[in-house]
């Protein structure tokens, strides 16, 4: 990617950043608000990394897709077919690693369906698997259409998702127990392998509210093709009046249509709720203007006024290697759940056993003074700066894993 495009890895990293921080709290009880997803409507600021990655994921496939398409068809199904498959693969495998879990006092090996509980299984989606398929029908629309068809079609996706939720949904089209994706997930995914979270067999990152996910990625290629339409000079060093310098034009159409964006986003919500959990398609248009409106400023800050500096530095680490490190912040845990630590004993006089990083969190994170959520807060803080630094060292070593 170009220097002067340096902004978008901040922005990228800074996102990978906050998915890790937020799916890795001391404790899922003790969380501060901002950093806990919506209850089921609403938008918080841990609902905004999701949409904002899939449209990161859009950006950097506007300087993909042009030389995919000086390759030729076959280059293009090649890379996207085998990107898509890998990216999908690694998600399922994280969902069953590390294949055994403690029942009791000794480890059992996760089955693909609990022979116990039928009803229980590996998840099959997952947000590494909701990234591969929206990457891969948005980079289909992407190579074979143009900008304004992919308007066009972004729009009639977005109201037929709306209008499949009216007529296919309960009474309650946008209820947990109201929404038609959950019968679709259960008829093709089975029950054993959704997410269960919600208390009922519900995935939020089910079949159905993919389809407004692509459309995400669709909007953040668009916005890429605009900022690399717009900046194909070298306007960093350019001094004339602000009205007339070639970024006015890119900065100030990226903060009119993110603010529209947001606009149309929240009057749509009037009669389809923003809700990631449904991916709603206002959610999508509210959640794109947010991220229009992230890039437009970050342009503004870091190559209009120059800023390279620490704080740029920090998020820059996490976008060069995005995926790698979001996978391996999900393996470590996991693997780590399987080695257990001494911590006690029961009222019984048996033996008490913890997990490595929850030994940590209790005896170290939770002993600070104040409410519980800073020692859960501290926690995710720590885990963040050792994801860091495992990506300072491959940045220093150049070493970039890509997919």
């Amino acid at each position: 990617m170009n220097q002067r495009y340096y902004s978008l890895d901040v922005f990228r990293g800074a996102t990978v950043a906050l998915m890790i921080m937020v799916n890795n709290p001391g404790s899922w009880s003790h969380m501060f608000a901002p950093l806990k997803h919506a209850p089921w409507h609403g938008c918080t600021p841990t609902d905004l990394v999701f949409p904002f990655f899939l449209f990161a994921v859009g950006n950097a496939m506007s300087f993909v897709i042009p030389r995919l398409q000086e390759a030729g068809n076959a280059v293009f199904w090649r890379k996207v077919l085998k990107r898509t498959v890998f990216i999908f693969a690694i998600g399922l495998f994280l969902n069953w690693w590390p294949f055994v879990h403690w029942v009791g006092d000794h480890l059992q090996f996760k089955e693909w369906v609990d022979s116990e509980n039928p009803e229980r299984g590996i998840r099959i989606s997952g947000v590494l698997q909701r990234i591969a398929i929206a990457y891969f029908f948005a980079s289909v629309l992407a190579f074979y259409l143009k900008p304004k068809k992919l308007i066009l079609l972004s729009a009639a996706l977005l109201l037929g998702y709306w209008g499949v939720n009216v007529l296919w949904g309960s009474e309650d089209p946008y209820s947990l127990a109201g929404w038609f994706g959950t019968g679709l997930d259960k008829r093709i995914l089975g029950v054993p392998h959704m997410y269960k979270g919600e208390g009922i067999p519900f995935d939020p990152e089910g079949l159905a509210s993919t389809l407004p996910a692509v459309v995400q990625v669709v909007f953040g290629y668009l916005a890429g093709v605009f900022i690399r339409q717009q900046g194909q000079t070298d306007w960093l060093w350019t001094k004339v009046p602000l009205s007339q310098e070639p970024h006015f034009k890119l900065l100030s159409g990226l903060m009119v249509t993110g603010f529209i964006s947001i606009v149309l986003g929240w009057t749509w919500s009037l009669g389809f709720p923003i809700n990631k959990k449904i991916w709603t398609s206002s959610y999508v248009l509210y959640t794109t203007g947010l991220g229009i409106l992230t890039i437009g400023t970050m342009i503004w800050y870091i190559e209009v006024q120059g800023a390279k500096n620490k704080f740029t530095r920090f998020f820059d680490v996490f976008g060069k290697n995005p995926l790698f490190i979001f996978v391996l912040s999900g393996l470590l845990p996991r693997f780590l759940g399987l080695f257990r630590i001494p911590d006690g004993f029961a009222d019984d006089g048996t033996a008490r056993y913890t997990q490595a990083l929850n030994w940590f969190y209790k005896h170290v994170c939770a002993q600070i003074p104040g409410p519980p959520e800073i020692g859960s807060f501290v926690y995710s803080l720590c885990f963040l700066a050792l994801m860091w630094a495992i990506c300072y060292g491959l940045d220093k070593k150049k070493i970039y894993i890509k997919v």
